[in-house]
């Protein structure tokens, strides 16, 4: 075994202050593992008090292997001039076997430990995962030893259903790999081992009703811990709206708070929640040599305390950690892919501790807190935590690679196959105004396919999501050894992970205002969402959206009045992203997958050169 790594560690360190699924499952070492004296006063000092570690990690992605590019470095520090200094990170052996590691340590320490998460396990997935619908994402979760996670957005990428099955096992006929997707390829799919939570995912009818348990009680040696879990409200918003169908997703704080009282009832007081929503470390100013001040990103040790460094205002975790019972002792959170390790105020003005560990496997959170067993609570000021970067530069788990090599045999069929070739690398960069080259491509690769077409009508402009474009498309080689520039089925279905229906409807004009005018307003106001376009359609973008009269379809200013064809995916068609001026399209109709309008698309125009300049979306 190879040395373990160790990085400097930022503590938060907590001033003053202090449903149903129930496993009597003791976690960690054993009752005794603090040790004793024989002084009898020191010995019941000693025995009143646990130690406890909870490690955590969020947004996993199903990355199975080492994640690639700025996907798989964390930032390390900051050179002279400002730049990122960066460590790779992540891999789901290479995560095992930091966990391994990290409960070994706990336990000679003496400290109990439980690992936990919080959402997005799986959803939006590298192939090797979503080829087999993330079963070896659930299956590799069982071998490392997860032992809870609340639900994310992601966990209803295919549906309520299908986030049920990951839960409780079984397989889907899904014609064994015909739509590039493989139910039980290896073996029957037995769902997870580790609870699911989702408080606050409620059937529209029936609402006390949660669509899986609202909490788990875990003993954690001689204490007993409620983890509840909860996904963030705005859910509907993001996912697909056929996928939640049925479901009400109701508010994070008064979700949690309800179920403290019935925690308390059942005799526990240490009450954690995991929550699929985050902050976003505020900006960090970095001194250069000559004296003048530059904005940086934040390390993966982010940490913030009174008086210091803090998460952004706009956050929206911060209005939900403030408004939490003060019963509950810290946060685990999600969504934004962010690290930071926090002290936050409750509604009594006592600090607890917030956690998120970025994204991907790339880090673990080491939480430690004593418990109190005459009390039967935590003691709030023991409550430290620290991120830890999973390093590449240990032996990974040989369980975790076996079952990575199971997936890699089955999947190479599909994922070796080369669809085209590009002559330069399409990335996200912003090239104007938001536009981007592979943007770009993937509007024209919608805007081209021919699945849309319907009541002779076919699609005259397309749009697509910035946020379902999820990496860059590198003229590299990819690990199937074929020549540079060729583009394979795994390299294009990193880039498009959804399996998102494209979806034709009719537009009027003002509606096409009203959706560019969303980029930048109501609930994108914030953080603008700039849509990529297809070829042929261009405006000026303006603080509130188009300037008016810029609108052009192939050079001809488009009609507020008149009416036309439209492509997009079936998550912006139902209003996803604050887009809800699709919801307004008629005569709509379903067509194929967005990865395979993508695919054919690429073979249609191979070799591909991406744009560098913008044409479409204008200053």
């Amino acid at each position: 075994m190879h040395a373990r790594p160790r990085y400097a560690r930022s503590w938060g360190v907590l001033a003053a202050g202090a449903a149903v699924l129930v496993t009597a499952t003791t976690v960690g070492a054993p009752s005794n593992a603090a040790g004793s004296d024989s002084h009898g006063d020191r010995h019941r000092k000693h025995s009143r008090y646990e130690k406890i570690q909870i490690l955590s990690f969020n947004d996993f992605h199903g990355n199975l292997e080492p994640p690639a590019g700025s996907s798989g470095r964390l930032v390390t520090g900051h050179t002279a001039t400002g730049a990122d200094t960066t460590i790779d990170a992540g891999g789901v052996a290479y995560l095992a076997k930091h966990l391994q590691l990290e409960r070994q340590q706990a336990r000679k320490q003496g400290r109990h430990t439980i690992t936990v998460a919080a959402g997005d396990i799986i959803g939006a997935s590298p192939l090797l995962s979503a080829a087999f619908h993330d079963e070896p994402t659930i299956e590799a979760m069982n071998k490392l030893g997860l032992s809870v996670t609340s639900v994310g957005n992601h966990e209803f990428d295919e549906g309520w259903k299908e986030l049920r099955r990951m839960r409780y096992g079984g397989c889907i006929d899904d014609g064994a790999g015909a739509n590039n997707q493989n139910s039980c390829a290896a073996h029957r799919f037995k769902g997870a081992k580790f609870d699911m939570l989702a408080a606050n995912v409620k059937w529209s009818k029936g609402k006390h009703r949660s669509l899986l348990p609202s909490y788990t009680i875990k003993k954690v040696g001689d204490a007993k811990i409620g983890f509840i879990g909860m996904t963030l409200k705005g859910t509907p918003d993001i996912v697909t709206a056929a996928g939640i169908k049925g479901l009400t997703f109701t508010d994070e704080v008064k979700t949690a708070n309800r179920l403290v009282p019935k925690l308390k009832r059942k005799g526990v007081k240490a009450i954690v929640v995991l929550i699929h929503q985050g902050g976003v470390p505020a900006q960090q100013s970095y001194t250069l040599p000559n004296g003048t001040t530059t904005q940086v990103n934040p390390t993966y040790d982010y940490a913030c305390s009174q008086g210091g460094s803090l998460i952004a205002a706009q956050s929206p975790i911060l209005p939900i950690a403030a408004k939490l019972s003060p019963e509950i002792d810290m946060v685990v959170s999600g969504h934004t892919h962010q690290p930071y390790v926090c002290k936050v105020k409750d509604p009594k003005g006592h600090y607890r501790l917030l956690t998120s560990a970025s994204s991907f496997g790339r880090l673990i959170t080491d939480t430690d807190l004593t418990y109190d067993k005459v009390k039967g609570d935590i003691v709030r000021t023991s409550v430290k935590g620290a991120n830890l970067p999973v390093t590449r530069d240990v032996t990974p788990s040989p369980t975790l690679l076996s079952l990575i090599n199971t997936y890699e045999n089955l999947v190479r069929p599909i994922a070796s196959k080369v669809l085209g070739r590009i002559s330069g690398d399409v990335t996200r960069n912003d090239i104007g105004e938001g536009e981007q080259p592979l943007g770009d491509l993937i509007a024209d690769a919608q805007l081209a396919d021919p699945t849309t077409a319907h009541n002779g009508k076919t699609a005259q402009i397309a749009f697509m999501n910035p946020g379902g474009i999820r990496a860059d498309l590198t003229a590299a080689n990819s690990p199937y050894g074929e020549a540079t520039g060729d583009v394979t089925y795994d390299e294009a279905f990193t880039v498009q992970p959804f399996n998102n229906y494209i979806v034709s409807l009719d537009l009027t004009g003002q509606d096409i205002y009203d959706l560019l005018a969303q980029q930048v307003t109501g609930a994108n106001a914030g953080s603008h969402k700039i849509l990529q376009v297809s070829n042929g359609f261009s405006y000026r973008l303006g603080s509130t959206g188009a300037v008016d009269g810029s609108v052009t379809l192939n050079g001809t200013p488009i009609s507020k009045t008149a009416t036309y064809r439209v492509a997009t995916n079936n998550f912006l068609q139902g209003g996803g992203d604050g887009f809800g001026a699709f919801t307004k399209g008629t005569d709509v109709y379903y067509g194929g997958l967005d990865i395979d309008a993508f695919a054919d698309y690429l073979q249609a125009h191979s070799p591909y050169t991406p744009p560098t300049t913008a044409t479409r979306i204008l200053p």
